[in-house]
């Protein structure tokens, strides 16, 4: 319905049904001079014309062409200048309001659609990078396999290789260890080739064994300046590598935000070993300047997400949230038995972003609406009651009857002799008073004066004719 644009108006018009809509409520508004039942059939077809349509020039139009007819009606039947103040509560109150009032009811669905469109965005976006986090922790995982399994295959090589130089060797053991040195060592370079693609920086993968070791990663953050005290509760024994290379990887990341978002707080590490389970639990206090919140939500949330598919991918569960005096909690509980994966978790919050353009303008668009219904509709008021004033005023001054011309008049006159000393108009209206009756009585009335400020202001002379003669005359006090 937006902008629709044609060279024939026809089309248009039906296509548009703010156009009819719009000529109805003028219509039934200029009818509800007759009757005021006309003005809620005038009310419905505004408010729908302001809520179908994106347009405002059939309402514009329509109530243009209302008020030059009701201009012109005015000026040809003075004596319509009684219903000037209905005529225009009519054009205000049942066509400009509730136009305006559908139309701030158009605007307020577009900006909920915006919002709707723009929140659906903002899911899609946060589902998006952390995504992309849980796909960076598996480059990671993959890292770590190579550098194990990778060292693992090499040391298989390296033990063919010597078993093939082996003393006193049938020539087909010799062949057979060779074939495993040779199928070792593709091995290492194929894993190689297929973590590359995975990793995300181009480096050169490690050639010896990765060290896991969660006390030389403490012992490496005290060297670096960041305070970090180790417990350790239960003996280690046969973790699974999964588990460790898990493990080592929360406390890792958990003290470098540690080191990047509380700079100067110390952080405690414990890790609780089980006969089923390893739970490693890392903790900060908040920097010595206050209470600010610590822990990765400040990066976005991204080095959570790949903790948590760390975890995932392990068997175990992730938690992570401020603790109550300002610090930060990050707790993994990592199972030894292989355990079904849960499901992936959905997409952290993410920061808080500027509005889209299209929401700013559907916001803008909503927000001139509402001045519009509140200013225009008092703008229409005033101009139309000042031109009723100003007319009603120039129409009073032509049909005042002067004091000396009243008193000349007397009964028994002919109309044709007092025509001379009666103004050009009546007045517009017909006060509320006793008239004679009979057959041929026709009564006329004057205004006293045209001076809206003294006490004679609303008096009006009534002078009464009967087949021609002045029958009576007398002056009504309002």
């Amino acid at each position: 319905m937006h902008g629709t644009t044609t060279t024939d108006s026809g089309p248009a018009a039906r296509r548009d049904p703010g156009v009819l809509l719009a000529v109805a409520a003028a219509t039934a508004a200029g009818l509800s001079l007759t009757s005021l039942w006309w003005a809620l059939p005038a009310m419905a077809a505004a408010f729908f014309a302001g809520h179908r349509s994106g347009r405002t020039w059939p309402m514009a139009a329509a109530l243009s062409v209302l008020v030059v007819a009701g201009a012109a009606a005015v000026v040809n039947v003075p004596a319509l200048l009684g219903l000037g103040t209905r005529f225009v509560a009519m054009v205000v109150g049942a066509a400009l309001l509730p136009w305006f009032a559908g139309r701030v009811w158009r605007q307020y669905q577009e900006l909920v659609r915006a919002g709707w469109s723009r929140a659906e965005q903002l899911e899609r976006e946060q589902r998006l990078v952390a995504e992309q986090a849980r796909l960076r922790e598996r480059a990671r995982i993959a890292q770590d396999m190579h550098d194990a399994l990778g060292h693992d295959l090499s040391l298989i090589a390296l033990s063919a290789g010597a078993l093939k130089l082996a003393p006193g060797l049938a020539d087909a053991h010799r062949a057979a260890a060779e074939d495993v040195r040779a199928r070792a060592a593709t091995a290492v370079e194929r894993l190689g080739e297929v973590i590359g693609i995975l990793r995300e920086e181009a480096q050169e993968a490690p050639a010896g064994p990765a060290d896991f070791s969660i006390v030389r990663l403490v012992e490496g953050a005290n060297a670096s300046g960041l305070e970090t005290a180790l417990h350790t509760d239960g003996e280690a024994g046969e973790v699974p590598a999964v588990v460790e290379r898990a493990a080592h990887r929360v406390v890792q990341e958990a003290l470098t935000n540690v080191a990047k978002h509380a700079p100067g707080a110390g952080a405690r590490v414990h890790v609780a070993h089980t006969a089923t389970e390893t739970v490693v639990t890392v903790e900060n206090a908040p920097p010595p300047a206050g209470p600010v919140p610590a822990g990765p939500l400040h990066g976005g949330g991204r080095g959570l997400v790949g903790l948590d598919e760390r975890v995932r991918l392990a068997g175990g569960t992730f938690g992570h949230g401020p603790r109550a005096n300002g610090g930060f909690t990050v707790t993994a509980r990592l199972p030894h038995a292989p355990t079904r994966q849960p499901p992936a978790p959905p997409g952290v919050p993410a920061a808080p972003a500027a509005l889209p353009p299209e929401h700013r303008r559907a916001r803008r668009r909503a927000g001139r609406a509402l001045v519009a219904a509140v200013v225009v509709p008092l703008l229409a008021t005033a101009v139309l009651t000042g031109a009723l004033t100003v007319w009603g005023s120039l129409t009073l001054s032509q049909s005042v009857l002067d004091p000396a011309h009243y008193a000349a008049l007397h009964v028994g006159q002919n109309r044709s002799d007092v025509a001379g000393l009666l103004p050009a108009r009546q007045l517009p209206y017909r006060p509320r008073a006793a008239e004679p009756k009979g057959r041929g009585i026709e009564c006329a009335y004057y205004a006293v004066t045209a001076d809206r400020f003294v006490d004679a202001s609303g008096d009006a002379y009534q002078l009464c004719f009967q087949h021609g003669r002045l029958l009576t005359l007398a002056v009504l006090e309002e």
